[in-house]
């Protein structure tokens, strides 16, 4: 062979090897940096909860997680811790992350500042929180994400069916126009909470126009006396119908067990009410955790990042849907004793909802920020709920309702 043969092929031999060297270094590179997520054939799910299966909005978690297992039929284990405080909850977490978890997914508002936190602490674990809105804020950190459904659409459609019956009493002579009154039963004072009545009162005014309502804090998520007492104290105000943002069935069976001159209904949330309160129960709704935990657990489980296999609106790493997507639902209409139409007229608000025809924040509504006289809202020019996030962020109190 000729030095000049063997050095053009020596050449040729040394730029493949270069090639080769390199496109194993991208490889490696992209795997670590740019794309760190792998398949797995088993994962290990945390899921922390500030109740348990006795309160129906923990209970819907355990639900969505039974589902998932359901799903992925062998590849996922759980890991699930009940009844946390916010003061425990560093130490729950930590103890998932002891137990090999690969995500950890906390339920409570509460929650989120130190869950996302601990992200930060933990790289190679997803963290999962509902109902918050801080995912997008800086230090933004790959592996912590939120997410929660337009609950508004189902408070507004629940309104409607409370605004419905309002008017079919009046009508039947049961009430005067001024005790058309609706009582509500929230946990505290967020934007959450805040937002969630003032759409079921202005679905209960789209139908009911005599309708007003009080409201009542009980300051806490899962008291089951505390919200028991606050609706009996609002029906022995004169409240005709009881509805609540709040976790455990103590208002319904406070109507349930009304002893009041006059009739009571509710309106329930997070389970169907109508086995506790066969003859007052009207509706309830709830969030469907489901198709956002199957979507999360199927994308870590084939080494995707969580929100390129979600189905729903997104924003970096915050994700939110509504009726369109089947987030949020609604649970057995009482057909026995809701008003004439409410059937029908639940069905059409619904489909009003996945076509973007119904605006709930919008009409001849003014309302004040409660931590701030100044700031005022006026909603003939209409307020567009979880545009920049999953989370509810309307915080004013509308002129017509009255909070205690």
């Amino acid at each position: 062979m000729r030095i000049r043969d063997f050095r053009e092929k020596s050449f040729f031999l040394s730029v493949c090897l270069v090639a080769v060297v390199l496109l194993v270094s991208g490889f490696f590179i992209y795997k670590r940096i740019i794309n760190p997520y792998k398949s797995r054939d088993l994962v290990r799910v945390g899921l922390i909860l500030d109740g348990d299966q006795a309160t129906p909005y923990s209970d819907n978690f355990y639900n969505a997680l039974n589902e998932v297992k359901r799903e992925y039929k062998g590849r996922v284990e759980t890991v699930i811790k009940s009844n946390v405080t916010v003061d425990d909850e560093e130490a729950v977490i930590r103890e998932l992350v002891f137990e090999k978890c690969d995500i950890i997914i906390t339920n409570s508002y509460g929650f989120g500042d130190l869950a996302k936190k601990m992200a930060g602490s933990y790289p190679d674990i997803e963290f999962i929180q509902a109902t918050q809105s801080n995912a997008n804020e800086k230090p933004v950190y790959k592996n912590y994400h939120t997410f929660m459904g337009r609950i508004y659409e189902g408070r507004y459609i629940a309104g409607q069916v409370a605004g419905r019956k309002l008017k079919e009493l009046i009508d039947q002579g049961s009430i005067r126009g001024d005790q058309a009154v609706a009582g509500y039963v929230a946990a505290y004072p967020y934007p959450e909470v805040i937002s969630g009545f003032t759409a079921f009162y202005l679905g209960m005014k789209d139908q009911c126009k005599e309708a007003t309502m009080k409201v009542k804090y009980a300051n806490t998520w899962t008291s089951y006396q505390k919200e028991y007492d606050l609706a009996k104290e609002l029906i022995d105000e004169g409240c005709v119908i009881i509805s609540q943002h709040s976790d455990t069935t103590g208002p319904a069976v406070a109507c349930e067990n009304s002893k009041a001159d006059h009739i009571v209904f509710h309106i329930g949330y997070n389970q169907s009410m109508t086995g506790i309160a066969p003859t007052t129960s009207l509706v309830s709704t709830r969030i469907n955790w489901t198709p956002y935990l199957i979507s999360a657990v199927g994308a870590v489980l084939s080494g995707h990042d969580i929100e390129d296999d979600i189905d729903g609106r997104k924003t970096g790493n915050d994700a939110g849907a509504g009726f369109d997507k089947d987030w949020v639902r609604m649970l057995d209409i009482n057909t026995t004793i809701a008003a004439a139409g409410t059937e029908k007229m639940v069905n059409e608000s619904i489909e009003g909802f996945k076509e973007g025809r119904i605006h709930v924040f919008r009409g001849n509504y003014k309302g004040v920020d409660p931590d701030d006289p100044k700031d005022r809202i006026d909603l003939t020019r209409e307020y567009i709920e979880n545009k920049d996030c999953s989370a509810p962020l309307f915080h004013y109190i509308l002129d017509g309702i009255e909070v205690e």
